[in-house]
């Protein structure tokens, strides 16, 4: 019989705390001629390699979410299904495939995530706004949102040892 993992308080407050991050980066973004980036792909990536599947939905799909929906209002249901998908498809990338090589599994996972995202962005931005143009109009910020999102995902996880630190201190103590 399979044992049931238990919920620890450490692991809610990660998930907390990374949704509360999502929201802020998702409250401003950096102007570029047409339009702005969000950095609030870099915090899903993140959490993303450190966090499993459902917390990650939580952190990109509910984070996403709410930061919309305090800020503009518009979008907010594509952000929940489209950054929850992306968020949990490259944690499960991460942590079930390449056991024994975890940074090509999260580099998969975060061009997995990417795919997701500016596709499910592409349609979601047809339907809210009617208009095939202007979806098409918007794709090279999306790409250019996602591949930063996932540059400084990676980087923070696996160049500067934030994964490393994230498994020693919060799963070994999350466990207890």
């Amino acid at each position: 019989m399979k044992e049931k993992k238990k919920i620890s308080p450490l692991r809610i407050t990660m998930t907390a705390l990374f949704m509360a991050m999502n929201i802020v980066m998702s409250s401003f973004g950096i102007p570029v001629p047409g339009g702005h980036l969000y950095l609030c792909d870099a915090v899903i990536c993140t959490a993303a390699i450190l966090l499993n599947p459902m917390e990650a939905f939580v952190v990109g799909g509910i984070g996403s979410f709410l930061g919309d929906m305090l800020f503009y209002p518009l979008p907010m249901f594509v952000s929940l299904v489209t950054h929850g998908l992306q968020a949990a498809a490259i944690s499960y990338i991460s942590h079930k495939t390449f056991k024994d090589k975890p940074r090509l599994a999260s580099g998969i996972g975060v061009i997995v995530g990417a795919v997701i995202m500016v596709t499910g962005y592409t349609l979601g931005k047809i339907f809210i706004y009617s208009t095939l143009e202007y979806a098409i109009m918007k794709l090279p910020y999306e790409i250019a949102q996602a591949s930063l999102g996932g540059v400084i995902a990676m980087a923070l996880c696996w160049r500067q040892g934030v994964r490393g630190m994230f498994e020693r201190y919060v799963t070994k103590y999350a466990e207890r």
